[in-house]
């Protein structure tokens, strides 16, 4: 599974959120393989997680949902506010709609189930750790699924005053291709390569397609993406 990889390259540090020590203890041990990564804390709860990341300011976090205390969900949002250089990662057995929705809303930028193979997770901390996000299609429908019954709500819950056929009608050109390279799961250096635009543009370009959405994440632009595609 190990890739070589530079030895002058910063390891990407990691903090292991599950209330199931056997869990915390066979991710450590599967994590702690690659040579980039380093796993430098573990929380069994969701108080636990915050305090954990507020002390280590790890660059990923792997959160479950389902937690003594306060639960994955409300610690996701509290990190990713408080740390917003943190990504976190749900990794969980929970998979129902309203869940996967409340994650997302709450700031996490990927989502996998607990039955995602070892490289499925390794592959997804470093992508997440890129700034991609990602969703299994499985988990993508569950999201769209969920945007669906809640547009007929009013006033529309997720980008307020937008029209609800056309969420992203307000894009200029370059920010429409943007932000399909987005649901794509492209990073910002990986836009800016196929643009031919600085990193520093395109980030600042995600910013203002984030305000005009009323979007939360990455991940929530780019299932608003899928939305409008019908996928």
């Amino acid at each position: 599974m190990a890739t070589d990889r530079s030895a002058a390259a910063p390891r990407i540090r990691l903090l292991i959120v599950d209330d199931q020590p056997l869990v915390r203890r066979g991710l450590l041990l599967m994590l702690s393989m690659e040579p980039d990564l380093d796993v430098v804390g573990e929380a069994g709860d969701g108080l636990e997680a915050i305090e954990q990341a507020q002390k280590l300011r790890p660059d990923v976090v792997l959160m479950d949902l389902h937690m003594p205390r306060k639960g994955g969900v409300g610690a996701t949002r509290e990190i990713t506010v408080s740390l917003p250089q943190t990504r976190v990662l749900v990794l969980t057995t929970m998979e129902a709609e309203q869940t996967v929705f409340d994650a997302v809303r709450a700031g996490a930028v990927a989502y996998l189930l607990k039955d995602a193979t070892e490289q499925e997770v390794v592959d997804t901390v470093r992508a997440v750790h890129r700034g991609e996000s990602r969703l299994t299609p499985q988990i993508a429908r569950k999201v769209l699924d969920e945007f669906r019954r809640m547009q007929d709500a009013t006033p529309p819950p997720v980008l307020r005053g937008a029209d609800p056929e056309d969420q992203t009608g307000d894009l200029s050109d370059k920010e429409g291709r943007i932000l399909q390279l987005i649901s794509e799961g492209k990073s910002n250096k990986q836009i800016a390569a196929l643009l031919f635009l600085a990193e520093g543009t395109i980030k600042n370009h995600v910013s203002r397609i984030m305000d005009k959405l009323h979007a939360h994440s990455r991940t929530e632009l780019a299932v608003i993406a899928l939305r409008q595609r019908r996928v």
